[in-house]
């Protein structure tokens, strides 16, 4: 995960309120005197966001328009994109369809019914609210079908965890706020928590979280586990074990390197480097070898004590997630630790009666 810099970020603007802009822009468009330069939309919070449009397009009994993205200084593969919105009228209601480079639902778990544009709940409404407002001002029906498209939004996707949410053919048109937050935690445990979602809809009994992509291609590859069991925990151990209580699975394997397992073992919730600490005064008393408190980073004290120290690392990473669980832990709950090089390193593992014996003990 990318560090977040010291000085002020600047935010930006979700692909679901740039839709909401486009759809504006092109109802203004198709109902009254012409697309304007810029529109104005009000964002779920209340808040003014202004917008300039460009690539107008008409064509008979349609309008689109387009925006281009500004994710601010967030590293969102969907910065300066192009979003665009076509409108024309509908057989009746409103309807939205999945343009060129966004994406269908295909699985179950997710927010919109299998089968519809990977058009998120919100960005819905906003755009419902301007097609209403729009019908008021112009006086016409509100039957109205919005096409949604980005350029290259399926190749973006894949960079997305787009394919493993059964999200096929581009890109989703998300937000919940309109903003988009630099380096917002909160955005990435909202994935999550899909992931977990659409895992547990499509009946799956047994979900990894990894720290990265070196953990995770060997934990996937040791389970044999399909890519929609694969969870980007990244930093966020404590947000995918509070999801998972709520939501539980009867299987869980936690997967990282040496450093970020040895912070989850210690109990910290986030293993972000300007977040938590490993304590190497723990690491020497766990192994009884005082070399270890003057160690640099986890991976030299595992030089220096051995794979030992992996496995109580493993086993203490263990112990920590079910201090989270809180009493919901999964049936079967496994850590495996790995270096640098993908070699696994440490590794522990408990199942439902050593749970319950462990749950005992905590309390």
């Amino acid at each position: 995960m990318t560090r977040k810099p010291a000085t002020s970020l600047r935010r930006g603007w979700t692909t679901g309120a740039c839709a909401t802009a486009a759809t504006k822009a092109a109802l203004a468009g198709l109902w009254g005197q012409g697309v304007p330069n810029s529109v104005e939309i009000t964002l779920p919070k209340g808040e003014i966001a202004k917008f300039n449009v460009v690539d107008v397009q008409l064509g008979d009994g349609w309008v689109m328009a387009g925006i281009v993205k500004d994710a601010g200084d967030d590293p969102d593969v969907t910065h300066g994109v192009t979003v665009f919105s076509r409108v024309s009228k509908s057989t009746g209601g409103l309807i939205f369809r999945a343009g060129d480079g966004v994406g269908t639902v295909t699985k179950a778990g997710l927010p919109i019914t299998v089968g519809e544009p990977a058009i998120n709940p919100v960005p819905r409404s906003m755009m419902d609210q301007e097609v209403a407002a729009a019908a008021v001002q112009y006086d016409q029906p509100t039957d109205v079908e919005i096409t949604i498209s980005i350029p290259n939004g399926a190749e973006i996707a894949q960079k997305t965890w787009n394919p493993r949410l059964g999200i096929k053919g581009g890109l989703s048109v998300l937000g919940t706020t309109g903003i988009v937050r630099p380096f917002s935690c909160a955005a990435w445990i909202a994935s999550i928590h899909r992931g977990i979602d659409v895992a547990r809809a499509d009946g799956l009994h047994h979900v990894a979280g990894c720290t990265g992509n070196s953990s995770e291609r060997v934990v996937q590859d040791m389970f044999n586990l399909p890519d929609h069991a694969m969870l980007d925990m990244g930093d966020f151990a404590g947000g995918m074990i509070k999801y998972l209580r709520r939501n539980p699975v009867d299987r869980l394997t936690i997967g990282g390197g040496i450093g970020k397992l040895t912070k989850l073992a210690q109990g910290a919730v986030d293993l972000h480097s300007g977040r938590s600490q490993v304590d190497f005064d723990q690491l020497a008393d766990w192994m009884g070898d005082n070399r270890l408190r003057n160690a640099n980073t986890a991976l030299e004290a595992f030089e220096m004590a051995g794979p030992p120290l992996a496995d109580r690392i493993a086993r203490g990473a263990v112990d920590a997630a079910l201090t989270m669980f809180q009493g919901a832990a999964p049936k079967d709950l496994c850590v495996v630790v790995i270096d640098r090089a993908g070699n696994v390193i440490g590794q522990a593992e408990i199942d439902q009666a050593e749970i319950d014996q462990a749950l005992k003990v905590q309390e």
